[in-house]
């Protein structure tokens, strides 16, 4: 089963850490990234820019319109994702827990599994 498990990132948040709490977060991922390499689980993952450099694309009576920044005015950004393939939900969550963002206050790790891809209805 494919599961993504999405990192929300609130910037007051991040900003508030000390250099080397933000630098524990980000040896624990990469310990994380080889976990789910050495088992064979990790799909991809990826890390997003900040959102204002994003751009939001919207097709109105077939004229599209371009607006710079995030789509919502939110505390939370989607910061980056893992795309894993693992046995159920439950060892998703499992992995979930050990990604260094879900012992913070204010930073959210969000599991959900996919529900097709390429096109297809996953099983």
């Amino acid at each position: 089963m494919k599961f993504l498990i999405s990192l929300h990132i609130n910037p007051a948040v991040l900003d508030a850490l000390t250099d080397e709490e933000k630098a524990g977060i980000g040896d624990g991922h990469a310990t994380f990234i080889e976990s789910l390499r050495t088992s064979g689980e990790l799909i991809t993952t990826q890390a997003l820019v900040d959102p204002s450099q994003a751009a939001v694309v919207r097709v109105r009576n077939g004229q599209p319109a371009v607006t710079d920044g995030p789509f919502l005015e939110a505390k939370e950004y989607l910061g980056g994702f893992y795309l894993i393939d693992c046995e159920n939900k439950e060892r998703a969550i499992e992995l979930a827990t050990q990604i260094p963002d879900s012992a913070i206050d204010g930073l959210g790790v969000e599991v959900r599994q996919v529900m097709f891809a390429d096109g297809q209805l996953e099983a």
